[in-house]
């Protein structure tokens, strides 16, 4: 039995964002429309450690008829502690598996493709939902996730100015220093002092954080701004604050998914200060028109993603396919 294993240069060579991003949008389309089978991923609290483990299976129809589609498990874990260790906080792998036969056809490291292809939902939902003429914005967070997050959003929108928040200043100076310039990205990556300072210049807000408390105030919004929020994915974790979600209209990845995990609703939702028909829609059924989009120039518009394995299943399935095509990886034999 032969297996393509690729590394995460390999994984980031294969996968050009606007490629990922089209992919993604594909992806929510079939989700909405009930074409895939997506469980609800199995979370394990790893027990002695400040971190848990997610399982997440998924299963998307191919596009022919020769193909009965793309087989995909994802296995990821978040450790906290990692920092003390100087360890990256996520490790994922990720296993490819021939939908017809069961064959496995891949096995590919899972943070780089995880970055990637949330990264990429934010690009679809900010070419969705923001103005089509924002320039300005504000990342509230410095690590993997931010930059991925920031490559999306400069590949849908002319951006011209970014401004980068972190408690950790120095962490956002060496966000600033590395990513200024770095293919779509503009030039002009700016560390902002406060929050405030961020959030009132943005016309598109990007939280990428493992905060617990929101990071910015809603109050400072300014007409007309549309917020990405993936930091989040407990239900005890409330990276954006019940103002925003007030003023907003808020579309998610998967309604299911955020009931069971998104702080950011959950939270004002068992305080009674929003219902569940605040949830206007899933991103796919915005891409397949059974819902609208944004409606007016001041409306604000929000975009919550806890991660739906299908994501997963896309992105791994472009990658497979670049990589045969650019030669990429090594095979193996099991």
């Amino acid at each position: 039995m032969q297996i393509r294993i690729l590394t995460g240069d390999d994984v980031r060579r294969a996968i050009p964002m606007a490629a990922a991003i089209a992919a993604m949008k594909t992806a929510f389309e079939q989700f909405s429309n009930g074409d895939v089978c997506v469980p609800m991923r199995t979370r394990i609290d790893v027990k002695g450690t400040n971190g848990m483990a997610f399982i997440m299976p998924s299963h998307m129809k191919s596009g022919t008829k020769q193909s009965s589609g793309t087989l995909a498990v994802k296995v990821v874990t978040v450790l906290g502690d990692n920092t003390l260790r100087d360890l990256p906080i996520l490790h994922a792998i990720l296993l490819m598996l021939d939908a017809d036969t069961g064959e496995p056809l891949a096995l590919m490291e899972g943070s780089t493709l995880t970055a990637i292809r949330t990264g990429a939902v934010s690009g679809a939902a900010t070419d969705l939902l923001a103005h089509k003429d924002a320039r300005n914005v504000a990342i509230f967070g410095s690590g993997v996730q931010a930059r991925t997050q920031l490559e999306a959003i400069c590949t849908v929108r002319a951006i011209e100015s970014v401004w980068v928040f972190s408690p950790t200043h120095q962490h956002a100076d060496e966000f600033a220093a590395q990513m200024a310039g770095q293919g779509p990205i503009p030039y002009d990556v700016k560390v902002a002092e406060t929050a405030r300072d961020a959030a009132v210049q943005a016309d598109i807000i990007c939280t990428a954080t493992n905060s617990f408390t929101p990071v910015f105030n809603g109050r400072d919004l300014r007409p007309g701004v549309h917020v990405n929020s993936i930091g989040s994915y407990t239900p005890d974790m409330q990276e954006v604050d019940t103002k925003t979600i007030q003023r907003s209209l808020v579309i998610v990845d998967s309604r299911e998914s955020v009931m069971a995990e998104a702080g950011d609703l959950i939270i004002p939702l068992h305080q009674g200060l929003i219902s569940h028909n605040h949830i206007h829609a899933e991103i796919g059924e915005i891409l397949t028109g059974t819902k609208s989009g944004r409606t007016s120039d001041d409306q604000i518009t929000y975009f919550k993603s806890c991660g739906v394995a299908v994501q997963d299943a896309a992105a791994g399935h472009l990658a497979l396919v670049q990589a045969e095509h650019l030669n990429l990886g090594t095979e193996a034999f099991l």
